[in-house]
């Protein structure tokens, strides 16, 4: 018997005031299911949740060491489109326009080309901003607070021009949310939990541990952890993805802590946007493609196409983490994809996420 809690849910609130959602047609996931299913049987992935909704039908399941649909993983990447959403917010409010230049809200970020990068551009990773900064697990291991990261991210070396081509930046996610907080006066983690967590009810969800317990926070498993957040060296352990440290700083290019459902439930606000977060047209403009032809298609913060091994168009917007974690949603389907898992996604090609996202697909399409 696999070792797996099922879960069936009429009720987790995935669109605003909905009726009671349809049952699951029985079996209608299980290829998907078992192969998270055998993985945590086998002690591949210790934990893993999966979300899949389609209209009001809803199946939900926890696995391995999850002992329920409401653990909170760490999302990596997922953290980005969360992050950029509390931005938008204060774009709705009149407090900036995508095409201004960040240095006009960081007058400090200015020499060597600085000056022309837009807000735009740090949202859609052609800023010219490395991924991680040289002296990242410098910083990382003498526990320094978010301010030292964005002190270093103003002033290091450019890649290339700005918009001369896609790189992708944490770093610039990094500085667009220290705008965030400059406009709001709010810290990220605060911004985050006003403009997303309250308004749609997510109450497994925080930039950091936030208001979390302990114990319902699933622990990666850091052996096979990415470089820049130790990759399993016992001597990171102070700064790993599991460090008190790591958890309470709350990085928003890859800090969150959600569930699968509320993940799913913050990806049904943009298929169906209802001003809970955001202006209906700035949630559609955040899963539009906002880069040149020429460019790997982004949105404001999200990913969006065949990359989230969803469907293959390029309506599809989500991300994926580096933590293994991955989400897409479908407009033509009306359909939103979460699996989430505690291991790495460097760890093992192909992962478990990207399988049962295929199986999810099959389902989907059948």
């Amino acid at each position: 018997m696999m070792n797996r809690r099922k879960i069936l849910q009429a009720g987790i609130g995935l669109t605003v005031a909905a009726p009671l959602l349809a049952a699951v047609k029985q079996g209608r996931y299980d290829d998907a299911i078992t192969v998270l299913g055998r993985a945590t049987e086998s002690g591949q992935v210790a934990a893993a949740t999966l979300c899949v909704r389609q209209e009001e039908e809803v199946c939900s399941q926890a696995f391995g060491d999850a002992i329920s649909t409401d653990a909170s993983f760490l999302l990596g990447s997922i953290s980005k489109p969360i992050a950029v959403t509390a931005l938008m917010s204060l774009l709705d409010a009149g407090e900036f326009k995508l095409d201004d230049r960040a240095v006009k809200f960081l007058p400090e970020f200015h020499g060597d080309g600085r000056e022309g990068i837009t807000m735009r551009q740090l949202l859609t990773h052609n800023s010219g901003l490395p991924d991680q900064l040289p002296e990242n697990a410098k910083l990382r291991s003498a526990h320094a607070p978010l301010s030292e990261f964005i002190s270093a991210a103003t002033h290091t070396p450019l890649l290339f021009a700005p918009g001369a081509k896609y790189s992708y930046s944490s770093m610039a996610i990094l500085l667009a949310s220290e705008v965030a907080q400059r406009i709001s006066d709010k810290p990220i983690a605060t911004l985050v939990d006003e403009v997303v967590c309250q308004p749609l009810a997510l109450k497994h969800t925080a930039m950091g541990v936030g208001h979390l317990p302990i114990e319902s926070l699933m622990k990666c498993q850091v052996e096979y952890a990415a470089p820049e957040s130790g990759a399993g060296d016992p001597s990171t352990q102070t700064w790993d993805w599991n460090s008190d440290y790591w958890r309470q700083l709350g990085a928003p290019w890859g800090g969150a802590f959600s569930s699968a459902s509320d993940v799913a439930r913050f990806l049904s606000e943009f298929l169906h946007p209802q001003a809970g977060m955001l202006q209906p047209e700035t949630a559609r403009s955040m899963v539009r493609n906002q880069n040149p032809s020429s460019m790997k298609a982004r949105g404001l913060g999200f990913d969006l196409g065949d990359s989230l091994y969803g469907p293959a168009r390029d309506t599809v917007f989500g991300h994926t983490g580096s933590t293994g974690t991955l989400c897409w949603a479908d407009p033509t389907t009306d359909s939103v994809c979460v699996v989430l898992t505690t291991l790495p996604g460097r760890a093992v090609t192909p992962h478990p996420r990207e399988q049962v996202s295929r199986r999810v697909l099959a389902t989907l399409s059948s």
